[in-house]
């Protein structure tokens, strides 16, 4: 029981960092029905900006909760900007071209991405300044760290950020319209354009901190560290209903609590055969299980029939 529970929490953990980014997939695929493949790679260059951050105020005296707000509050804009030039530049030339075209431009940004990254990060693996003190509590038999449940919190209140402000905004109801006929929402007088960039700019603010939360939870970013990432997030979009926020939330904490278990969990009874090792092979099956017996994801609605 003490192994279960301790899986249930690392799951948890794991879990609200893919439901952050799958948000992000849900998000833009709820607007133009494009999955974007390059959204891990700006979850990447989240990571890498707040470690370039975190390195240089590490020495200083600030308190380790500021510099790392510090980091965070550096790779936001810097994603959105990355975001916001991804949708001008890239995808709204093709907005009207058949759909193979923008997901193998999203593919292109994504390889861009990782090569900027490693020239400007070098292809070496980069440990995060160990800079927040460990601190841990007993549940039942089980521990959980402050910054495992730092990283609940956060995704927690950006998941119920995000939610008020779809449903409880006027620029939410904009982005609703657009998503249901962009037609009929210009004619409506909303800016198609703006509200569609916006839709990248949320996206990319909330991979940032995901960014962020993975560099702190492991302690080491990567410039490949967006693909698999990436692959994994937008599994746990397509699980819980792609273009449904609520169904990204409950994919990423399920994808999180499979891939804990089947790690921990099942590798134990099984001598580890099945251990850590093969933690991406539990989260595929769940996904493979998931398109066969219900294509539109667990709470999919009908966007999953435009996909």
């Amino acid at each position: 029981m003490d192994i279960f529970l301790q899986q249930i929490i690392n799951g948890l953990t794991l879990g609200s960092v893919y439901a952050v980014v799958a948000l992000g997939y849900t998000m833009v695929y709820g607007i133009i029905q494009l999955i974007n493949f390059a959204h891990g790679e700006v979850v990447m260059i989240g990571a890498m900006v707040a470690f370039s951050v975190i390195t240089a105020l590490a020495g200083t005296a600030l308190p380790p909760v500021l510099i790392v707000l510090a980091g965070i509050l550096v790779a936001i804009p810097v994603c959105m900007l990355v975001g916001y030039a991804m949708e001008r530049i890239a995808y709204r030339p093709l907005r009207g071209a058949p759909r193979l075209a923008p997901l193998i431009t999203a593919i292109g940004i994504s390889i861009i991405l990782q090569h900027v990254a490693l020239l400007v990060w070098s292809r070496n693996p980069l440990a995060f300044p160990q800079i927040i003190p460990l601190v841990s509590f007993d549940i039942g038999g089980a521990i959980i760290t402050g910054v495992q449940i730092a990283i609940i919190l956060t995704s927690v209140l950006m998941m119920g950020g995000l939610t008020l402000m779809v449903y409880r905004t006027k620029l939410g109801i904009a982005m609703r319209a657009t998503s249901q006929n962009p037609q009929v929402a210009g004619l409506m007088g909303i800016d198609i354009d703006r509200i569609i960039a916006f839709t990248f700019i949320v996206g990319a603010a909330l991979g940032a901190v995901a960014g962020v939360m993975v560099g702190t939870y492991y302690g080491i970013a990567h410039y490949s560290m967006g693909s698999l990432l990436g692959l994994k997030a937008f599994s746990a979009a397509v699980l819980g209903g792609i273009g449904n926020l609520a169904g990204a939330m409950l994919g990423g904490i399920l994808l999180g609590i499979v891939e804990a278990l089947g790690a921990g969990y099942i590798g134990d009874l099984t001598n580890n055969v099945f251990g850590s090792n093969y933690q991406d092979v539990f989260a595929f099956l769940v996904l493979i299980a998931v398109l066969v017996f219900r294509p539109s994801g667990l709470l999919g609605e009908r966007v999953g029939d435009r996909a």
